[in-house]
């Protein structure tokens, strides 16, 4: 099939991901939603300080919180603010609760966990999310982990969307960072083939990033 092929059909078949996710039984959308975001809420899980059993909790805790949320007609108000600073909200309410669970259980190996930070001490992340200065700390940690997240959504779509030769050429020369003579001679293809792929993915990784800031403004 031709990559204009792939867009239309893809196109044609799309609808905003946010606003799908009020038909509670569409099985299809909540794992598109999942699938798009549960690694933006682990890493920021950990990089909270929580350990990777914690994280995963918190991203099962963060997801059902959203779902009951929407069932209930209280899901985000866009005039009240953006969906990513909602989802933000939720997530940090859950590694609250990840932290609190520590302290009830301080026999738990978990508990001894410290999150390090940027001036080199040990502070407790629990201390520096309940403060003012830990919701900045926090705020700080979602909005790079959120443009990487970005980034590693856009690209599993891209790839949806392209043939599997094009989509390799790209990565390998613009994910990886392949010279261009690295990828003609290990792909088997020509130099115009790897900046054709370079050009045409990368529109479309660019269409795609819009697409999902737009999802979540």
């Amino acid at each position: 099939m031709e990559e204009r092929d792939y867009r239309e059909q893809y196109a044609h078949t799309r609808r905003s991901l946010i606003e799908r996710l009020g038909d509670w039984e569409d099985q299809r959308t909540w794992d598109e939603f999942y699938q798009t975001y549960w690694r933006l809420i682990f890493s920021v899980s950990l990089r909270a300080g929580l350990s990777r059993e914690e994280a995963s909790d918190v991203v099962q805790e963060t997801v059902i919180a959203v779902a009951k949320q929407w069932k209930k007609g209280q899901a985000y108000d866009p005039e009240k603010g953006s969906f990513k600073a909602w989802l933000m909200s939720l997530t940090r309410w859950r590694i609250a609760d990840q932290f609190r669970a520590r302290q009830r259980n301080p026999a738990n190996p978990a508990a001894a966990v410290h999150s390090e930070s940027e001036d080199g001490d040990h502070t407790g992340i629990i201390e520096r999310i309940a403060g003012e200065d830990g919701a900045e700390t926090l705020d700080r940690i979602w909005e790079k982990e959120w443009a990487a997240n970005l980034t590693d959504a856009a690209l599993r779509r891209v790839k949806k969307l392209v043939s599997p030769k094009q989509y390799q050429i790209f990565h390998a020369y613009v994910v990886k960072e392949w010279d261009v003579s690295r990828v003609t001679n290990e792909l088997g293809v020509s130099a115009a083939q790897v900046y054709l792929a370079k050009h045409r993915i990368g529109a479309l990784l660019k269409e795609e990033i819009e697409r999902l800031r737009s999802e979540s403004a």
